[in-house]
């Protein structure tokens, strides 16, 4: 036992050097919440054979790496308490809420049993990408089970939920200056995945589902499904299939062309102007020129007006100045051409007020073009206030 302890010191001690300054406190007292409950999975006696200790001490090796752990179905049951608290449902399957032996809570996604092609290319995926990462604002995933009987993801628990949940709700809401950093620290997490990753890592479905909320309403970047590795001397990735989600992928996203870091700074874009106005980039009841919100944002740009946005979105005269700055940020980000949005380090310094954000050129000029060219062909006038609402193609035509 003395030896494990002095084994377990200097697992820990090497652990603390290779913390990252991004995220050095938080991330620190999460991998030893990791470590620990992991130590504690494993059945230890005074006993152990030499083959058994190596073995544990591969185990403590990869965790140090930050390596997920493979679990055991036996495990997850134990975990899950046989599965008794369910935490929500989608097309991979199901989520459940659970414990590590230690008390550490973790949210444990049970794939459907007859995985596809594209569903075990997702888990793949997820294992490959959030398994090598570390930081403060993304999701850690503490290990997986890849068995005959169960597919699934552990993940540490995020006690709040997702951030669409509090800006789509007429009954939940979070105050602007927590919004505001939770724009901050969303940005932050991306930005680690395209700058300071050994592999750059695009994330291709950036939008508010795939922020979680911890108990602090720090945001965590999720859901690393669609995720792609990429070097970084390699500029443009194949897009093979259909990647994201109509209304925050970026336009190159759906043509047959390469795709490079910059469609995650577009759907952040979009996530930007949900934040900003607390509601759904698209919204076909209300009033016909606030339809399509980013647009809207452009006009009242375009005319001097981010004042009268900030008074219409609930925004205090003290948010102000950072409403029109997310506003201006918002339009670089979704501009059509991938090379005229900023990088992630360029969005987080304008956003955290370190670096100017210069005018805008209109994003939905491509818009228009399209929109004369549509009347010169068919005859008709046809407005462009719904045009293309992110990915997706939508058109009002008026015969003249």
């Amino acid at each position: 036992m003395k030896l494990q302890s002095r084994e377990t010191n200097r697992i820990q001690l090497r652990h603390s050097s290779r913390t990252r300054s991004t995220s050095s406190s938080s991330s620190s007292s999460t991998s030893n919440n990791a470590i620990e409950a992991t130590k504690s999975i494993i059945p230890q006696n005074e006993a152990s054979s030499p083959v058994e200790i190596a073995s544990i001490e591969k185990f403590l090796d990869n965790i140090m790496k930050e390596k997920p752990i493979r679990f055991t179905p036996q495990q997850l049951t134990e975990f899950t308490n046989n599965y008794s608290i369910q935490l929500g449902s989608g097309g991979f399957g199901i989520a459940y809420r659970g414990s590590f032996p230690n008390g550490v809570p973790i949210a444990v996604k049970v794939l459907h049993k007859a995985l596809n092609k594209r569903a075990e290319e997702q888990f793949m995926a997820e294992v490959a990408t959030i398994g090598r990462t570390y930081h403060i604002h993304l999701v850690r995933l503490y290990g997986f089970c890849f068995d005959p009987t169960v597919k699934a993801l552990v993940y540490e628990f995020m006690e709040n939920g997702s951030l669409d949940y509090y800006l789509f709700s007429d009954n939940l809401r979070i105050e602007w200056a927590t919004l505001y950093e939770i724009a901050i620290g969303t940005a932050k997490g991306i930005r680690y995945l395209h700058e300071e990753c050994e592999q750059r890592i695009i994330h291709y479905d950036i939008k508010p589902g795939n922020v979680l909320l911890d108990k602090n309403f720090s945001p965590k970047v999720a859901d690393f499904g669609l995720a792609k590795l990429c070097n970084r001397d390699v500029t443009h990735v194949t897009n093979t299939g259909g990647r994201g989600t109509p209304g925050y992928a970026a336009p190159e996203m759906w043509m047959p062309l390469p795709v490079t870091h910059k469609c995650d700074v577009y759907s952040f874009g979009m996530l930007l102007f949900e934040i900003l106005g607390r509601r759904r980039n698209l919204n076909l009841g209300g009033n016909e020129s606030q339809e399509w919100f980013p647009r809207w944002v452009w006009d009242k740009y375009e005319n001097g007006e981010l004042g009268s946005l900030a008074l219409v979105c609930r925004i205090e005269q003290e948010g102000r100045e950072k409403a029109e700055r997310m506003s201006k940020l918002g339009l670089w980000c979704v501009q059509y051409k991938p090379e005229g949005r900023p990088s992630m380090g360029k969005v987080v310094r304008m956003l955290e007020g370190e670096e100017e954000i210069m005018a805008p050129p209109n994003p939905f000029e491509y818009m228009d073009l399209y929109a004369k060219e549509l009347a010169s062909s068919t005859g008709t006038m046809t407005t462009t206030s719904t045009i293309s609402r992110g990915s997706t193609t939508s058109t009002k035509s008026i015969q003249v």
